[in-house]
This record gives structure tokens, sequence and C-alpha cells, in this order.
């Protein structure tokens, strides 16, 4: 077992609590890896405010990047130094939605609550989000664990294992949006980039960033978008279908505001495709007249972390990178230390932010 310094949610809504708790060693198909970066996602935000449910205390973190320590027995492909992203891609690899190359839905795999991390009294803490990555290191399973190119600076790395995957994949995995179709992006967030990355990336000949904040309006333009209208006006939508000329191939919903969810569809044109790329909080529900999506052939579609397949998607991702075809530094709002993760979360919240990065101190070489 090994102590690490870990930020504790020990109460919906309130602030999370440095604290020293055991990691348990890494037992068969698992893996450690000590972390160098995190960054702060909304959907941990949404689980440490009570959004979702959930068992407390907690540890949540997500999006995380370092280097494997140690493996437990039947790990034959990964070795310590390697250098891997630690995602929530947990997958059983024999349930439909593993078999049909959807592990994010994999229907095997849980949050756990009894392993591996607790608290000085010996009381388990939850894994949040199958990772409890707001910590110096983590235990998951070893399919969620996906190796990258030491090159690549580890806390721009980390937003592959969410937030680009994410976006990225809502537009060529969920959506299959194809080279010269238009598509409108409501929310230019830490996503919504991502997803305006991924139809540049596609070929989209028009991409629209709708937001309500003039300056999130002028970096979607720096990440790809080809115009922008502020949500605010009085029905957007009208502006957008003048721009494109008549209503978009493709939209998608990247914030988990409700108001999106209800207009979203005015932005279509026939047979367009809306996919649902934020997650509002459980309870929160959106209405529409169906009428309308059989009379026009639209269809609506839910993405979750972009229909990925990490092993698959990432390393393709982190070429494009490479190769200076994909923004990940120009992501990064904030770097912040442990101590200072209250105040990363805040900035978050504000919805300036497009990614704020915890990073951890750096061990001694062993």
């Amino acid at each position: 077992m090994t102590r690490v310094r870990a930020a504790v949610c020990r109460a919906f809504g309130e602030p999370l609590v440095i604290e020293e708790v055991t990691l348990a060693d890494p037992g068969p198909g698992e893996v450690e890896v000590r972390l160098a970066a995190c960054a702060v996602c909304h959907s941990d935000i949404s689980m440490m405010d009570g959004g979702w449910g959930g068992h407390l205390p907690a540890v949540y973190g997500h999006e995380a990047a370092g280097h494997v320590v140690r493996t437990g027995p039947g790990v034959p492909s990964l070795a310590p130094g390697d250098t891997v992203l630690v995602t929530l891609f947990k997958s059983c690899g024999a349930c439909p939605s593993c078999l049909s190359a959807r592990p994010a839905t994999c229907l095997g795999a849980t949050d756990r609550h009894d392993h591996p991390i607790s608290g000085t009294e010996g009381l388990p803490y939850a894994q949040g989000i199958r990772c409890g990555a707001f910590a110096e290191r983590v235990v998951v399973d070893q399919t969620q664990i996906v190796p990258i190119p030491p090159d690549i600076p580890l806390d721009s790395a980390a937003l592959l294992s969410c937030g680009v995957i994410t976006g990225i994949g809502a537009v060529v995995n969920t959506a299959g949006l194809r080279a010269g179709q238009t598509a409108v992006v409501i929310g230019a967030g830490g996503v919504g980039l991502n997803v305006i990355q991924g139809a540049r990336l596609a070929g989209a000949t028009h991409i629209v960033a709708v937001d309500m904040v003039p300056e999130k309006l002028e970096i979607a333009r720096e990440f790809g978008a080809t115009a922008a209208v502020l949500g605010s006006e009085e029905k957007p939508w009208r502006a957008v279908r003048q721009i494109i000329g008549t209503g978009a191939d493709h939209v998608f919903v990247a914030t988990g505001a409700i108001q999106a969810f209800e207009t979203a569809p005015r932005f279509l044109g026939f047979h367009g495709r809306m996919t649902l790329v934020g997650m509002p909080h459980n309870g929160q529900t959106a209405g529409y007249e169906p009428v309308i999506f059989s009379a026009t052939g639209q269809q609506i579609l839910g993405s979750k972390m972009g229909d990925g397949v990490p092993r698959r998607d990432i390393p393709w991702m982190a070429e494009l990178y490479r190769q200076g075809r994909l923004k990940l530094d120009e992501l990064i709002s904030g770097r912040w230390p442990l101590d200072r993760i209250n105040e990363a979360i805040a900035d978050t919240r504000t919805g300036g932010a497009r990614r704020n990065v915890i990073l951890f101190d750096p061990e001694p070489a062993a």
C-alpha cells in the first residue's frame, strides 16, 4: 500500500479537502500510475455538486497523465516508466457495448466504492468516475490505460483523456460528419472547442460557434470556427441560417445548459443531426415537438465520451498534435498545484476557462 495526497470530497457542494489517503497495491489486471497532471472537467464538478448522485467520501478527477509505477499480475503490455494516459474507459471487452466498439457504455464497468482508496480511519473512499485522479497516484484497470509518446507535454496530453476525445469523437464517431457538411456548435468551452476542432479536421465548410460570452467566441475562431453568433441574440438561429444559407447539417450541444438543448433543433436543416454532448444534472428535462423531427427527417443522437475507443482514437489524436494539426497547449487556461485545486475549480465554474490543469510535484526517480 502507498500513502498519497488527494483532494477528497466529503460533502456535496463543499470545497475539497486535501488529505493523505491510502492507495491499495495493484491487483490482477491493474496498474499503478504516478500522475503528472489532471485536468478539471465539468463532469467532476457535477459529481462533487451531487448532480449525478454517488457515494462519499470520494476522490474525483479523470483526465490525467503520468507514468506507470508498477503493475499487478496479468498486465503484459505495460511496464514501469511507460508514459500513459489514465481514462475513465473501463471495459469488460465482452458485453454488447464493448463488442460494438463503444467501451464508454460498457455494461460490466462500474465505479468502485471499496477499492483502491481508503482514508486514515481505514474506511473506503469512492473512486470517483473510475479514476480518482485528483491524487498523486491512482490504481486503475489496465483497460483504462493508453500509452502515449513520451515527447508530448503531460499537462497537454492529459486533455486527450476526456475533453478532446469527447469533442472530436462526437463529430467523427457519433455524428459521422462528412467533408462539405455544415456544423453549429453550441457552447465554446473546453469540449465545444474540441468539437470545433473535430469539425475542422472532418472538412466542414461552415463551423458556426454559438455562445453567450463574446470572448469565448473569439477563442472559438482560433480553434477553427468560421463564424460566431452570440446566443443572447434574439433568435440566433436566424443569424446562423443567414451565414450558412439554410439550416445546419449538424448541431452539437456542447454545454450542460438546458436552454441550449431546448433551442438546438431550431438550428437544424432537413435531415440534420443534433448530437447531445453536454450532460445536464439528473432530473433536468428538455421538450421537443416530435412531429417536426418526423416531418423533416431529423435525428437526435446521444454521444458519451465521443463514442471513443481510446487505444484507437488517442494515438491518432496524439499524432495530429505532433504534426501541429491539433491544438492541445492552447486549451490550457491555467496550471495549479494540488493545494490550490479549489481555486482551479472556482475558476472553472466561471465558464471562462478552457481547461484548468492540476500539476503534481514530480517524485524523485527510483
